[in-house]
């Protein structure tokens, strides 16, 4: 069976504090559910209509496992900590 990948592009900046509230409970939970980062940070560098700002590659043993991890109470209760719309998919490996 394919990994699955929780692709995640923020659209605008946090603020350093959500950020701070939002992400080590967020990596524990998502973590905890099986999600390994691979990648994590600001782009190097953007092409075509690539936004400039923090990006994520989360990998997990299917895409079934992704959106699981997504939806998971655990999760979803840490989310709100953000307050920033972010574009997020699930994607299928090769």
């Amino acid at each position: 069976m394919p990994k699955g990948y929780l692709v995640v592009f923020y659209r605008e900046p946090a603020t350093a504090a959500n950020l701070a509230a939002y992400a080590g409970p967020a990596k524990e939970a998502i973590e905890a559910m099986g999600g390994t980062f691979i990648a994590r940070g600001m782009p190097v560098r953007t092409f075509e209509a690539g936004l400039n700002e923090r990006s994520i590659v989360i990998e997990f043993e299917s895409t079934a496992a992704a959106i699981k991890a997504y939806e998971s109470p655990a999760y979803q209760d840490i989310l709100p900590r953000l307050g920033v719309l972010r574009d997020m998919r699930v994607i299928e490996g090769v």
